[in-house]
């Protein structure tokens, strides 16, 4: 596949990009070398190589969540500047 300006101001079209003249005879150049270098990964010979999904052979690992540190209900709302008995007291923000 050969890239012309045509196909530049296509791809630039999609991606919402302004290219100048200048911008897209680089563009021309960088996509082109892009296309050549997948052409020379197509001339290896793949036969018998599994596809890589991962980069390694570990699994995530994940910690057992722990309760560390318990406050009461009554502790929560110490720090509140504004509360009643049982709410954290805020200002109205969505008006009817």
């Amino acid at each position: 596949m050969t890239i012309d300006k045509e196909t530049v101001e296509k791809v630039a079209h999609l991606a919402r990009l302004e290219l100048s003249e200048t911008e897209k005879q680089d563009m021309i150049q960088d996509m082109s070398k892009i296309l050549d270098f997948m052409a020379k990964l197509n001339e290896l010979d793949t036969t018998g190589v599994e596809p890589l999904v991962y980069m390694t052979d570990g699994a995530n690992v994940l910690r057992d969540d722990v309760v560390k540190q318990q406050i009461t209900h009554e502790e929560a709302l110490e720090n509140a500047p504004k509360h009643d008995e049982d709410y954290f007291l805020v200002a109205k923000v969505i008006e009817k």
